[in-house]
C-alpha cells in the first residue's frame, strides 16, 4: 500500500494540473492514467487538431488563393499524411513535456486502469495485469469524457468515425458527412475541406455553431458555404449504414427524407462522462442523471475526501476549464480560500475558418435577462490588418449592460479571434466598463483594433463606421 496526500485519477488537463499545483503547495501526489499523460487534449484533441488546422490553412491558400497573392502553382501536390505526422510530433512533444513536469515535481505516474476499493483507496491494474494499491487522504477524479454515439450506429473506425479515429487516420477521405456542427465538427470540416474533400455538415439544431450568438452562426454559415461546404441544419439523422463504396446516411428535415452518401461519416454529437468502471457506485459517489459527478464549489463530492474536476463533472467541457478547476481544487485541498468560477463568463473558441471566440451571454440571452443593453459591433472588413491578410470576413460584437456600462458578453467571428478574447474577459472579470476598452490605445495596424472600435460603437462614437 502506497500513501499520498493526493491521488489523482486521470492525467488530462484537469488531472495533471491538479497534480502540479498540489505538489507546489507541498503535498505528496501520485497520478494515475490508463492510456497517456496529457489526456485527450494533448494526444488526440485540441493540440494535434491545431497543428492540422495550420497545415489546412496553408493548403487552402495554395489551392484556392494563389491569384489573390500573386502566385501560380502547377501540379500542386498536398501530402495529407505528412500533415498528420506533423500533428503527432507536436502532440508527442507536449506529452513529453508533461512527463518532464511530473519528474520535476516528484509525482509518480502510475499507468493502468483505476478502480476504487474504498473511499480512500484506488487499485490500479496495469497492462501486464499486475496491481498496485494507492491510498490518498484526498482522491481527485479527473477521468474526462468520451464521444457520445447515436443509438443504433456502430463505430468501425474505417467508414464511421469519432474524432479519435479521424485525427489519427493518415489518409484523406474524398467525401465525408459530419454529424454535428459544434466545435469538433466545424474544425474537421475546415481541415478536410481545405485539402479538397467534399464535406457535408448535418446539424439537428437550427444553425451551425448552435450555442453561439445567432449573428455569429449566420456569418460562419455564409463563410463555410463560400468554401464549398454543404450545410444541412434543422436536420435529423435517422440512420447510418456502411455500404460497399462508403456510408449511407438517411436524414429528415422540413423538405422530407433524403439519403446522403460519402466515403466516411464523422460523429461529432457530444460527450458522455468517463464514470463507469471506477467503482463510484460501490462507494456511494453521487452522480447526475446523465452520469456526471456532482460537485460543490470546492470540487468536493458527497463523499468526504473525494473530489472531481474537468469534463467528468459536466460543468463546462473545455480543457482550460479543467485546468482552472484543477488549480482551485488543489488549493482547496491545501486549505486555501478559492474563488468561484463563473462558467457563463468563461472564454470559448472554435478554430474553424473563420474562427469563433466568445464569452458571456448571447444577445438573445442578454435580452431575456430583462436589463437594458446596448450593442457595439465592428467588421473586420474595415480593419487594416485583416485587409492586409486578405482575411476579413466577420466582426466583433460586444453586449453591454447599459446601466452599469459593463460587458455582459462578446462574440467574435473572423481571423485569429481566439487570440483577442483575453482583453475582454480581463475587463469583465475586473469590473472595467466598456469605456475602458474604448479609451485604451491599441497598436495600429492590429486585429485587436476591432475590439476598441466595437467598444466605441457601443458608446456611439466609433470612428471608422
Amino acid at each position: 500500500m502506497e500513501y499520498f496526500d493526493v491521488v489523482i485519477v486521470g492525467a488530462g488537463p484537469g488531472g495533471y494540473v491538479t497534480a502540479i499545483r498540489a505538489a507546489q503547495l507541498g503535498l505528496s501526489v501520485a497520478i494515475i492514467d490508463k492510456e497517456w499523460l496529457g489526456g485527450v487534449c494533448l494526444n488526440i484533441g485540441c493540440i494535434p487538431s491545431k497543428a492540422l488546422l495550420k497545415n489546412a490553412d496553408v493548403a487552402h491558400t495554395l489551392r484556392e488563393r494563389g491569384k489573390d497573392f500573386g502566385f501560380t502553382l502547377e501540379n500542386l501536390q498536398l501530402d495529407f499524411t505528412s500533415a498528420v505526422k506533423r500533428s503527432r510530433q507536436v502532440s508527442d512533444r507536449l506529452t513529453r513535456g508533461v512527463g518532464f513536469l511530473m519528474k520535476k515535481y516528484n509525482i509518480p505516474v502510475v499507468m493502468g486502469t483505476a478502480k476504487f476499493t474504498s473511499p480512500t483507496t484506488v487499485q490500479v491494474i496495469a497492462m501486464d495485469n499486475s496491481t498496485r494499491e494507492l491510498t490518498g487522504k484526498n482522491i481527485v477524479i479527473a477521468t474526462g469524457a468520451h464521444p457520445a454515439v447515436i443509438p443504433g450506429i456502430t463505430i468501425d473506425g474505417i467508414k464511421i468515425l469519432t474524432y479519435r479515429e479521424a485525427i489519427l487516420q493518415e489518409r484523406l477521405p474524398k467525401s465525408v458527412i459530419i454529424i454535428g456542427a459544434g466545435a469538433i465538427g466545424l474544425e474537421f470540416a475546415t481541415v478536410w475541406n481545405s485539402y479538397g474533400c467534399q464535406v457535408t455538415l448535418v446539424e439537428m439544431l437550427p444553425a451551425v455553431a448552435p450555442l453561439e450568438d445567432a449573428e455569429v452562426s449566420a456569418e460562419l454559415a455564409k463563410a463555410l458555404t463560400k468554401r464549398g461546404i454543404k450545410i444541412l441544419v434543422d436536420t435529423r439523422v435517422k440512420s447510418v449504414a456502411p455500404v460497399t463504396d462508403g456510408v449511407k446516411v438517411t436524414v429528415e428535415n422540413s423538405e422530407g427524407e433524403s439519403i446522403l452518401k460519402a466515403e466516411q461519416v464523422l460523429l461529432a454529437t457530444g460527450f458522455k462522462p468517463n464514470t463507469s468502471g471506477l467503482g463510484l457506485e460501490d462507494i456511494g459517489v453521487e452522480l447526475t442523471e446523465r452520469k456526471f459527478i456532482k460537485i460543490d464549489d470546492a470540487y468536493s463530492t458527497n463523499i468526504p475526501g473525494i473530489r472531481a474536476v474537468g469534463d467528468v463533472t459536466g460543468k463546462l467541457m473545455l480543457a482550460h476549464v479543467a485546468s482552472k478547476q484543477g488549480i482551485l481544487c488543489a488549493e482547496a485541498i491545501a486549505g486555501k480560500t478559492i474563488e468561484e468560477v463563473n462558467y457563463v463568463m468563461v472564454p470559448r473558441a472554435t478554430f474553424s475558418e473563420p474562427q469563433i471566440a466568445s464569452f458571456g451571454y448571447t444577445e438573445a440571452q442578454a435580452r431575456e435577462l430583462g436589463k437594458p443593453i446596448k450593442i457595439g459591433k465592428f467588421p473586420f472588413q474595415a480593419n487594416g490588418k485583416a485587409l492586409g491578410f486578405g482575411d476579413y470576413a466577420g466582426f466583433a460584437k460586444v453586449i453591454v449592460d447599459e446601466e452599469r456600462q459593463q460587458l455582459l458578453g462578446a462574440h467574435l467571428v473572423g481571423p485569429e479571434v481566439s487570440e483577442l478574447l483575453p482583453e475582454l474577459t480581463l475587463a469583465q472579470k475586473n469590473g472595467l466598463g466598456i469605456d475602458a476598452i474604448a479609451s485604451n490605445i491599441h497598436a495600429h495596424p492590429t486585429l485587436s483594433e476591432v475590439l476598441m472600435e466595437a467598444a466605441e460603437n457601443a458608446e456611439g462614437k466609433a470612428i471608422h463606421i
